[in-house]
């Protein structure tokens, strides 16, 4: 992907997007949901545009950062590639009215 971080809080989609891609195929929950939204948009060949924010650190409460998280994060980014390089991806996340993008 064309972008430096893929796990950056704030997103915008255009309605186009969101309606070209089929939510039920999306497998990533929680944090990594982030991730895969952009590689699928990437693969069904929309441009993603990086923003740059600041955030503050954490001042009270505690983080909600789990091994599942972690691992969901490294693994499961891993497999999606992966599974992009030898599956079509594009035709498996795309919506069926959304034909070709």
């Amino acid at each position: 992907m064309p972008i430096k971080d893929p796990t950056a809080g704030f997103m915008c989609y255009t309605a186009k997007v969101l309606e070209s891609i089929d939510f039920d195929s999306i497998t990533f929950v929680g944090y990594a949901f982030q991730i895969e939204m952009k590689f699928a948009s990437w693969k069904l060949g929309f441009k993603i545009k990086e923003v740059p924010i600041v955030f503050q650190d954490r001042t009270k409460g505690q983080s909600k950062m789990n091994k599942g998280i972690v691992k969901e994060g490294i693994l499961g980014v891993i497999n999606l590639r992966w599974q992009s390089l030898f599956k079509n991806y594009r035709r498996r996340v795309r919506t069926k009215a959304a034909g070709s993008v």
